[in-house]
Parts: structure tokens; C-alpha cells; sequence
């Protein structure tokens, strides 16, 4: 199931003045947060090689229970989104050079994973219906 939504670098905007946003480093701990009324965390990628990101925000959604917008922004490639949905984003915003299409056509390539993740905690095999 496909819960990740795709922004075109272009398409990007700054913040509005309802949201509460916070920009993230990659190297800060996102346990020394105060996150009530926060509505977005932008969680960057400074390169596609750099995935602290990705620790950052599996810690916030399944440790810290923040039911907000996490947002991938910086250097974020069509073949990293699979792994942003499954650790916790909520959205990300294409680098310029990616193309949307490839992009929504790689979040469909799975129904479904055996392991549990930060969107299905379950694995598949407790799921109801399963078989031994």
C-alpha cells in the first residue's frame, strides 16, 4: 500500500504560516524534541549515501509516536523511496533530475512485505488469515 506522497522539487513550497515545521539535521537526536503542536519534520538527505535520515525517522514514528508529516527533502532519489515509506515518511520531495512517473511506479512494486515495518508493525505471517 502505497502511503508516501511524491513532491516535484518545483512543486516544493516553504513553509505556510499555519504549520509548525521543524528542519531536522541529520546528525541531531530526535529525542531532545518537544514535539507538541509540531505538525512537519523535514528530515534531509545532504546526499543519497547519507541514511541517518532514515534511523531518524523510524525513531519518531515508532519510539516517539509522532503522527505528523515526515518529510524527506535534500538529495532524495526514486530508488530510496520504498525504504522512506517503509521507515516512517509520510512524504518526500524529489530531487530536480528524478522523474515523478518512475517514482510512482516504484512505490507499486510490492503489495506487501513479510517483515513488519514503521507503516505495518506487524509481520504478514501474524496477520489474520495467515497459514503456518
Amino acid at each position: 500500500m502505497n502511503t508516501l506522497e511524491l513532491i516535484p522539487s518545483d512543486a516544493a513550497t516553504k513553509t505556510s504560516a499555519d504549520l509548525q515545521v521543524i528542519e531536522l539535521a541529520n546528525d541531531a537526536d530526535p529525542r531532545t524534541l518537544a514535539l507538541d503542536g509540531i505538525t512537519r519534520i523535514d528530515l534531509n538527505f545532504p546526499k543519497f549515501t547519507d541514511g541517518r535520515a532514515f534511523s531518524q525517522a523510524y525513531l519518531l514514528r515508532r519510539r516517539l509516536d509522532f503522527k505528523g508529516d515526515l518529510r524527506a527533502t535534500g538529495d532524495v532519489l526514486v530508488d530510496q523511496l520504498m525504504q522512506m515509506q517503509r521507515t516512517g515518511f509520510s512524504s518526500a520531495v524529489l530531487r530536480a533530475d528524478q522523474n515523478l512517473a518512475h517514482a510512482q511506479r516504484q512505490l507499486t512494486h510490492f503489495a506487501g512485505f513479510y517483515q513488519g515495518d514503521a507503516a505495518q508493525p506487524q509481520p504478514q505471517f501474524t496477520s489474520q488469515g495467515a497459514t503456518a
